[in-house]
């Protein structure tokens, strides 16, 4: 028994090994290895060391392909619309709204980063958001603190507001559709939580940010008709929204995955550019993050090879201690639990860790989305919490002359992340009678 023991703690030694020395490729990306391939090379290391199989490749991408796709389809969708001039037009428009206000200006720029999120995905608002509001900022004479204000509050609104809908974070659909939560019953049960963690983003930003952020901005920015590259794409932006998310709901209703729907969704958007000729089709197939479908295959074995070797035993163990404190303490201690994974090993494959060790502490109900926001919100405690804040911060360094040290970035996600996390995780628990 005592070599027995011995072999499974050395095993998950080695899983754990294997899962920081994958990070750490992901992260410092030598010889510029793309991310998705560091996370396979650390997929292939578990397989050579036998702790995983063939089964537990086709298991993973049998979770993971609905996400993964729809998150594709979703970003390549947003960056159509880029092409089109979309963005740069609302940008506009809510520099104008702010009627030259800079507190209106600095809720604008979150309400409209919370639109994009909640439609194209968190990591929609990082890739093309960012750089227009950036662009936006200097041609307003922003700069220094004040810049970093605005900055910093897309970045935060990116994840804070990704709650929705299953397609606003690919942590969603990975922590919902594995326990057989459609997209229409999910949206009902998490509006609240939404709408809760909006209000609280607001707030806490503010609270943060409120002297840095000018009384007055210059608002004498015109939009100009000529970066409207093709008029017909740029008129069917709303239509195409409300489509898409009645086909959501539809689909839902009938256990139709939303990758059928948010694919072919996609391709119509690329045919229709490609037959316009007035923007590139090419870009945003070419500009889509396609290295996300490797690391999350990559990423999921190694967390897969850790939750095989005890590390699921060891968090269902937290979470059933967790389960018995009153007053609605299980839901924010197990929220905070999934928030803490997410922050030191990424969301994407805290996501999987978090509904293997679910199931595994027989847990049912409305704790289960505890695991979504916390892997929505939690990932604002450090830079690696998620893809979403890494594109971000690659946006910032390629469209900026500025870089935002991890101190700055720390100390702004954990003073405002945790008291929005812990807030909307309370009022999951208060709406879970009703819903």
């Amino acid at each position: 028994m005592y070599g027995t023991l011995h072999i499974q703690t050395i095993e998950f030694a080695a899983s754990v090994s294997i899962f920081i020395f994958s990070l750490v490729l992901v992260i410092k990306k030598p010889r510029g290895i793309g991310i998705g391939y560091s996370a396979l090379i650390g997929a292939l290391v578990t397989f050579l060391t036998g702790l995983t199989s063939l089964q537990d490749f086709i298991t993973v991408i049998s979770i993971v392909w609905n996400a993964t796709l729809t998150f594709i389809s979703i970003v390549i969708i947003s960056l159509v619309f880029d092409e089109a001039g979309v963005f740069q037009y609302l940008s506009v428009r809510l520099l104008k709204l702010s009627g030259g206000s800079g507190l209106k200006l600095f809720v604008y720029i979150i309400l409209g980063g919370t639109f994009i999120s909640a439609v194209f995905a968190n990591d929609g608002t990082a890739l093309v958001m960012t750089p227009i509001i950036i662009s936006l900022l200097y041609r307003a004479g922003l700069k220094g603190k004040t810049l970093l204000a605005y900055i910093m509050a897309v970045g935060f609104i990116a994840d804070s507001a990704s709650i929705p809908l299953l397609v606003s974070n690919l942590v969603n659909i990975i922590a919902a559709t594995y326990f057989g939560i459609s997209f229409f019953p999910y949206m009902y049960t998490m509006f609240i939580p939404d709408i809760v963690s909006i209000c609280a983003s607001l707030f806490f930003l503010y609270l943060f940010f409120r002297k840095d952020i000018p009384r007055r901005v210059n608002n004498e920015i015109e939009f100009d008709q000529s970066e409207i590259k093709d008029p017909f794409i740029f008129r069917i932006f709303f239509p195409v929204i409300i489509i898409l998310i009645i086909c959501y709901s539809v689909g839902g209703y009938f256990s139709i995955p939303v990758a059928v729907v948010s694919m072919p969704a996609a391709a119509i958007l690329i045919l229709v550019a490609r037959h316009g000729r007035k923007i590139s089709y090419v870009n945003p197939l070419k500009e889509a993050p396609w290295q996300i479908i490797f690391f999350s295959i990559g990423m999921y074995i190694v967390v897969f090879a850790m939750a095989n070797e005890g590390l699921t035993s060891i968090i269902s163990s937290i979470i059933i201690y967790f389960s018995g404190f009153p007053g609605g303490l299980n839901y924010i201690f197990t929220g905070y639990l999934f928030a803490f994974t997410a922050s030191v090993m990424n969301n994407l494959p805290s996501v999987l860790l978090g509904d293997l060790a679910l199931q595994h502490a027989h847990m049912t109900g409305n704790i289960l989305l505890t695991n979504a926001i916390g892997n929505d919100i939690g990932p604002k405690f450090t830079p690696i919490g998620s893809l979403a804040t890494l594109v971000w911060l690659y946006m910032i360094e390629r469209k900026g002359d500025f870089k935002i040290s991890t101190y700055d970035y720390m100390k702004t996600g954990i003073l405002v992340g945790l008291p929005v996390l812990t807030v909307t995780l309370l009022s999951l628990y208060l709406i879970t009678p009703f819903v």
